[in-house]
């Protein structure tokens, strides 16, 4: 197995769990974060708690932008952070690597094409359970790990393989990016408005949920993407009733929150197709009127 060099943009939850099992396989990682977090993580590394993996330490750069090559780029900031977080990586610098985003949403995709003209942005999605407790260090809850990556990242899905990950490269990067949000935005949408776990939703709304699932799917469906809603409504049944969203937990905390990049994504492309989506509409639109 050759030796990468990867960039981690924004070492959260999601980041810090990738770049400390790929940097514990020898991998050059380094990342890149606000000062005192890549101060932290220069000095100490990485550090990883997790069910699945157990407590991992690897070494790791830290830096505040990047200003050396490297082979490949997650990205992996809140979708709100993400304007922000580029500045730390120059397109120059970039050049004609990998970049690889797993956020929430689907528009990221044309924002990093834009930016990053000679690079190769792959799409790629992320299914776990993870935090950030403390700078550099990751908090894995459960063993749900999988990573999908689109053609054009095989170096990557074959180190995150190696590292223990469960991946899967599929072919169409619409069904790749459309499959998480069918399912995330009619979850993270209801959690949020009722301010209750994925049970509760299923008690006490779960006509808005089946029309925001066969809504959402058929906006998936106008993009290119083979979106099933009876499947999406079965697996879901299947999902743990204590289930939660990051939507939810943000909103009630009262942080800045997803709901542009999950239900304003949604509302924007079922504009675009002339889609009819009456019901994320009136989800969507109360959400927006919160206060913040």
């Amino acid at each position: 197995m050759s030796t990468l060099r990867v960039a981690v943009l924004g070492p959260g939850g999601v980041g810090g769990l990738l770049g400390t099992l790929l940097a514990r396989q020898g991998h050059a990682v380094t990342c890149l974060a606000r000062p005192d977090t890549a101060a932290h993580i220069e000095r100490h590394g990485l550090r990883l708690d997790s069910d699945r993996y157990g407590e991992v330490t690897a070494p790791a750069s830290g830096a505040e932008v990047l200003t050396h090559p490297v082979d490949v780029v997650l990205v992996t900031p809140k979708a709100t952070r993400l304007t922000e977080a580029l500045e730390r990586v120059p397109a120059p610098v970039l050049g004609e690597a990998v970049v690889v985003p797993l956020l929430n949403g689907v528009e990221h995709m044309d924002v990093l094409r834009r930016r990053y003209p000679d690079a190769r942005v792959v799409a790629g999605a992320i299914r776990v359970v993870a935090s950030r407790p403390a700078p550099g260090v990751a908090r894995h809850e459960g063993t749900l790990a999988a990573v999908e990556l689109a053609p054009g990242a095989e170096a990557l899905a074959d180190a995150l393989a190696d590292a223990g990950l469960d991946v899967t490269v599929r072919p169409d990067e619409a069904g790749l990016l459309w499959a998480k949000l069918a399912f995330l935005a009619p979850v993270a949408l209801l959690t949020t408005t009722l301010d209750a776990p994925l049970g509760a939703v299923r008690e006490q709304l779960g006509d808005d949920l089946r029309a925001l699932v066969e809504e959402v799917a058929a906006v998936a469906r106008a993009e290119g993407a083979p979106a099933d809603a009876a499947a999406t409504l079965a697996f879901m049944e299947t999902v743990p009733a204590a289930m939660t969203s990051s939507l939810q937990r943000d909103t009630a905390a009262g942080h800045e929150t997803e709901l542009e990049a999950i239900g304003g994504a949604v509302l924007r492309a079922a504009a675009r197709h002339g889609v009819d989506v009456p019901v994320t509409t009136r989800v969507v639109e109360h959400l927006r009127a919160q206060p913040a």
